[in-house]
């Protein structure tokens, strides 16, 4: 590119990416001396007036987004036949090279990334805006651990009018969700989609599906079940898996109904994971079968149980206190022992259990294992029942945790169900015995189930005073979110509607949207960086504001006088206090516009 600074501000310094749509170059606003990001569209769209169109609109609906994990979009203009959009500059690497150099990323590193990613989604579709092309490279990972989500030049906000331009395919195929990749419009969830798709890649190192041309991977992402991610990382958890396979859903409603409840799944995931301690049995070779020896087990990760679980319960035999000498009473127990045995052998020699012992899996008693007895002087040994090891029942149902424990000869107990925003109402949340520890037939094992996420009814906040509102919502556990917005009818203060409405039901942690009132005010017009004449003109036709004065500025008053263009508005001042454009002040407000003058 020979042109080096755009519109007289954006001085470009050296291009750092480039891809269909644009070019990105580093670059420096003069007038505000800070590094910038400039995206330059590509020379075959400048002639396309409708692209043109949305990609302006589109741009102005991103700039409104403020996230700490999303590229703030500072401006967006046209100079000449160059289309660009200004952005904040992040001194990082994308995430696909982070991935490249590093993957299998370790679980705790993936996940606190998508949880970002997730956060900074919410923030965006809350504003009305769908990504559409969420991928690793336009993740930006910061030295300091920071995420940003950036490039959301084809992003769509809700009053976009076009669904896509013609010949144009938007997002890239390897993240592309189902719905996506059949030519439907893409949701909120499509974005959740491409962030599991980014978050299997980190964990696994490799996409879930892969061929060698697009349509084939388009049509694996419509029809074909992703492949288990254990399959590739072993140490992946299962309740991790879980979590990613729901977002990778086929059908929309089944994924995460929102980015912020992924990232509500992930963080428990996470808090969960992080308090896991648990007892393990193990069985001395040398011991009694009857005594078990149990072991506390250094924080584990196991994924079973958020607290700590005692230990299975053991046969042990009963020590017999000690005695310093013998006689009569142990004489008498011993010949009682004996007599007893020779009634067992005999018992058995003419088949009195044939009716209770069987040969199948069934047993009337799991302790008793039936033994041929080929003579009665024979000395005869009952064996103990076997050691099975104990499954896995988290994130089972009900009937599938009680059908897998009986098969094994174990005795399912289900406990009180508890709430929880992880694991679905109906499945399994935790066992008091940890898979893979090994007991006997006949046991019992405790497991409780889940109600799934306590939900709480929002009460109706709209007409309200917004402190005393906030505190009674906080005190609920939910999160609020504040939008101020100048009001003719509603006094300052006070709520204006809330979202979601009265009497919905919300999970704790949830965040509610309350617009509160800031009074009859208005919105102080684009004004500042313009030349006087258009700036003076926007007030007057505007019966909102009173233009009093224009204040000329020369070298004496104006720092950095040489950086402003002879007649630019640099300051303003509203009813004697300093405002900045879009700010919100009184209707009716008294202006004063200080101009940069000739010399």
């Amino acid at each position: 590119m020979q042109q080096k600074i755009l519109d007289n501000r954006y001085e470009l310094e050296h291009k750092i990416g480039e891809g269909g749509m644009a070019r990105v170059y580093v670059g420096r606003d003069l007038r505000l001396s800070r590094r910038v990001a400039v995206k330059v569209l590509q020379g075959q769209y400048v002639s396309d007036r409708d692209f043109l169109d949305r990609f302006r609109h589109e741009a102005q609906a991103a700039a409104i987004l403020t996230h700490p994990n999303v590229v703030d979009v500072y401006d967006v203009g046209q100079d000449g036949d160059i289309h660009y959009i200004v952005m904040e500059y992040i001194d990082g690497t994308d995430l696909k090279a982070v991935i490249n150099r590093e993957a299998p990323l370790a679980i705790d590193k993936a996940i606190s990334i998508a949880e970002a990613v997730a956060r900074g989604l919410e923030a965006a579709h809350r504003v009305g805006l769908v990504h559409r092309d969420i991928k690793p490279q336009n993740i930006i990972v910061a030295p300091d651990g920071y995420v940003r989500i950036t490039d959301f030049g084809i992003a769509k906000s809700h009053l976009s009018t076009a669904l896509t331009e013609t010949g144009v395919t938007f997002g890239t195929v390897d993240y592309i969700s189902p719905e996506q990749a059949q030519g439907k419009p893409a949701t909120s969830r499509s974005d959740v989609y491409a962030l599991g798709v980014t978050l299997y890649e980190m964990l696994t190192g490799r996409l879930p599906f892969i061929a060698d041309n697009a349509v084939t991977v388009a049509m694996q992402h419509v029809s074909n079940p992703p492949p288990s991610l254990r399959q590739f990382n072993p140490q992946i958890p299962p309740q991790l898996e879980a979590v990613v396979l729901r977002a990778l859903s086929k059908d929309p409603a089944q994924r995460p109904a929102s980015a912020q409840e992924f990232a509500r799944l992930l963080q428990g995931y996470r808090d969960m994971a992080q308090q896991e301690t648990v007892y393990t049995a193990s069985v001395p070779s040398r011991a009694p079968d009857s005594q078990l020896r149990l072991a506390k087990s250094a924080t584990t990760n196991n994924h079973t149980t958020g607290r700590i679980i005692p230990p299975p319960r053991s046969a042990a035999a009963t020590r017999a206190p000690r005695q310093d000498s013998t006689g009569c009473g142990t004489f008498m127990v011993g010949m009682f022992i004996l007599s007893g045995i020779l009634s067992l052998v005999f018992l058995f020699s003419i088949g009195a259990f044939d009716d209770l012992i069987t040969d199948g899996p069934a047993s009337a008693s799991p302790f008793l294992r039936r033994t041929t007895i080929p003579d009665p002087n024979t000395t005869v040994t009952l064996s103990p029942a076997a050691l099975v090891a104990v499954p896995d029942l988290v994130n089972r149902t009900d009937f599938a945790a009680r059908s897998t424990l009986e098969r094994l000869q174990l005795v399912p107990i289900t406990t009180t169900a508890e709430y929880s925003s992880l694991v679905p109402e109906g499945f399994v949340l935790k066992q008091d015995i940890p898979p893979g520890a090994e007991i006997r037939q006949g046991q019992s094992v405790t497991y409780t189930l889940s109600l799934g996420p306590e939900l709480i009814t929002l009460s109706d906040y709209e007409g309200r005073r917004f402190d005393r509102s906030r505190d009674e919502i906080r005190s609920l556990g939910l999160n609020i979110e504040v939008v101020e917005e100048p009001s003719q009818t509603i006094t300052e203060g006070f709520i204006i509607r809330q979202s979601p409405n009265p009497r919905a039901r919300v999970q704790a942690e949830d965040t509610i949207r309350l617009v509160v009132s800031v009074g009859d005010k208005v919105r102080f017009p684009n004004v500042i960086g313009k030349g006087r004449a258009e700036a003076e003109s926007i007030l007057n036709s505007n019966s909102n504001f009173v233009l009093e004065y224009v204040d000329p500025q020369g070298r004496d008053r104006l720092p950095d006088f040489d950086r402003y263009f002879p007649g630019e508005v640099v300051s303003a001042l509203a009813n004697r206090e300093t405002v900045r454009n879009g700010d919100l002040i009184p209707r009716g407000s008294r202006i004063v516009l200080g101009v940069r003058t000739e010399e």
